[in-house]
Parts: C-alpha cells; structure tokens; sequence
C-alpha cells in the first residue's frame, strides 16, 4: 500500500494502549505422504480507539504463533486518522485494494458504524463511532481491510487542506 505514511517508532512508543481485534483466521492445509499439514494465517487490526489503527497479518503453523505475528505486524504499520468531533470522519473517501473497493461516507451522530465485519473493525480500532460504508467487488477480508486503510489514508482535515494551500480563513 504505497502512499500511505506509517507512524515511526518514536510515535508508537508513545501510545498509552494499543488494543487489538481478530479479524479472521485461515486455515491451509497441504497434503504430504503421512497426510495433511495445517498452516494458520491471521488477520488482525490493531488501533487506540482514538484516530491510530493499523493491519498486522501473520502466518505460522500453529494458531497462536500467528496470532502474534499478526499483532507485532499491526504495531509496526499503524496510521493516524482524523476523526471529528461527531467522531466521524471529514468528508467521503473511497479506496481500491486489489478488486475490493470501499467507499466511506460520514454520518451524523446517533447512526453507529454501518459496516460488514472486516470494515467495521478497521472503523472501530480507529475510534469512528459514525459511519456509513459500502463495500464493491471482492469482499476479501485481506482486500478489504486494505482498501479501508487505503480510504482513512486519503482523508484530510480543513486545517491540512489549508495548510497545503496556504490560504487563510
């Protein structure tokens, strides 16, 4: 996911508690001549609640060897989104990854995160408490996860804009 400004390690150091949920756990198996060998790969979204969230992906031969691999991988890419005050986000944004596409739209207070499960974890580890959104094409939990990253990326506040431009209000 190119374009997309992690925070550094200085930054993530100074998260008081960073909380994570389970996104989906995948089970493959490969047959071999005294039978199957399993492999796991989990998908995990870490985040604050309070505008930090990242994607952790691990993969191991056991569950919770996984499972902490996609934890340690969800600190090292964590972003920072701007949430408003009505803990939704400033304007509309829509994000590709692969054949997922995923359009967010803001809403007002009192709606709640109307969202399939993958997006809706991205939502709440980031700290949105309303929300709309649409997913398009492939609902790949991978896919889609990145493509809501890749949406809360491209978002901006009044005062970057403004900044950027060097215009004052």
């Amino acid at each position: 996911m190119e374009g997309i400004r992690y925070l550094d390690i200085r930054e993530v150091e100074q998260l008081s508690t960073l909380s994570e949920v389970l996104v989906r756990i995948n089970r493959c198996a490969v047959v071999v001549k005294g039978g199957r060998r399993f492999s796991f790969a989990a998908l995990q979204v870490c985040g604050n609640r309070d505008g930090v969230v990242g994607l952790g992906y691990g993969k191991g031969p056991q569950v919770p060897g996984a499972l902490e691999k996609a934890a340690r991988d969800g600190r090292k890419h964590l972003i920072r989104v701007p949430v408003s005050d009505g803990g939704t986000i400033p304007h509309e944004v829509e994000a590709t990854f692969g054949a997922s596409r995923v359009r967010l739209i803001p809403a007002a207070p009192g709606t709640g995160i109307i969202a399939g499960a993958s997006v809706r974890a991205v939502c709440e580890m980031a700290g949105i408490k309303n929300i709309l959104t649409k997913s398009y094409g492939s609902t790949n939990p991978v896919n889609s996860v990145k493509a809501a990253l890749a949406a809360l990326a491209l978002l901006r506040t009044r005062e970057t804009i403004r900044e950027l431009r060097g215009v004052e209000v």
